[in-house]
């Protein structure tokens, strides 16, 4: 039974031989079932730690603070029993890699029965005829002779969109995809959006999908967390984000997206500066070292979360209602 989602004041932090590095920090984000939410940011700003905490499989040297509470429990209260048990029925995660979704030694059909370990009230029979609707609805045609292979005989694309039918098969209310189109060439990335959009008119689930690439969050998304250092710095419904974007960052990411130029350039635009080390967290606002908009307070005051509409945020001291 799919049920909101809300992680509030969300925190975690690796412990390594350097160090602690606070991967995210003070995280606020929300979502109900039938919504398809986006997280984007640069590599390293902290979206799969994110995607990561709330699928509870974070590393053994992860310390989360803050509450994760899907249907009214707090995620990170279970103990790893009730955590393995909940991943099963209720959440579910496709990886970015599909080459690597897989033992390479068992068959796909086999596989994906295994993935219904779950559902003790069907037969293995019953299973396979499951599986082989579920392919079928990913795109796979003649699934039964599709049953009968391994994992390499399978495409880059196919292969993802098996990952994807597993992820159905546990009939999870949040389904998590974390990059799901990146090891894809344009095509196949093109195959997997097609796919996903026709899931979200009939799946009542959550839908996450984190990417890098803008595109595929305008295509998917009803709202959408942007993140930079560990942080969410802006929030809000797709069209706001994309058509009146507030914060500095949200404007320059959008600036350098390589769909707004239709003329051959030379250098595509990027964002001066580097993002900051996340093991020494900056006082201020993270983005103040490589914002054209920072003045005195940014440097040491860290900027409290603005609301500009019932659906749309940012955390920045430039921006006013």
């Amino acid at each position: 039974m799919s049920g909101s989602l809300a992680a509030s004041g969300l925190s975690v932090r690796y412990e390594t031989p350097h160090g602690s590095v606070h991967a995210l920090r003070h995280v606020d984000i929300e979502a109900h079932p039938g919504e398809v939410i986006g997280i984007v940011g640069e590599s390293g700003c902290g979206k799969s730690t994110l995607v990561t905490a709330l699928a509870n499989l974070l590393p053994a040297n992860a310390r989360i603070a803050g509450s994760i509470r899907y249907n009214g429990v707090d995620l990170t209260k279970l103990d790893a029993h009730r955590q393995r048990l909940l991943r099963g029925d209720e959440i579910a995660l496709v990886g970015q890699d599909p080459m690597t979704a897989f033992n390479p030694v068992l068959t796909i059909g086999d596989q994906l029965v295994d993935f219904q370990h779950h559902r003790k009230d069907l037969s293995r029979a019953q299973k396979r005829a499951r599986i082989a609707t579920m392919l079928g609805r990913v795109g796979i045609a003649d699934a039964e002779r599709r049953m009968q292979s391994y994992p390499h005989e399978l495409s880059g694309g196919m292969r993802q969109r098996v990952a994807i039918a597993a992820a159905l098969l546990t009939d999870p209310g949040l389904l998590i995809a974390d990059e799901p189109t990146t090891a894809l060439d344009v095509t196949m990335e093109a195959q997997i959006i097609h796919l996903l959009r026709g899931l979200r008119r009939e799946y009542n689930g959550i839908i996450i999908v984190v990417s890098h690439h803008l595109g595929v969050i305008a295509e998917l998304c009803d709202r959408v967390y942007v993140m930079y250092a560990g942080e969410v710095v802006e929030g809000g419904e797709v069209d706001a984000i994309f058509h009146d974007p507030r914060h500095p960052y949200t404007q320059a990411l959008l600036a350098c997206d390589p769909a707004r130029f239709h003329d051959r350039l030379d250098r595509l635009p990027t964002i001066p500066g580097s993002l900051p080390s996340l093991t020494q967290p900056l006082p201020g606002c993270v983005y103040a070292p490589r914002c054209d908009r920072a003045f005195a307070p940014c440097g040491s005051i860290a900027p409290p979360l603005t609301r500009l509409t019932a659906c749309h945020a940012a955390r920045c001291h430039a921006v006013t209602p």
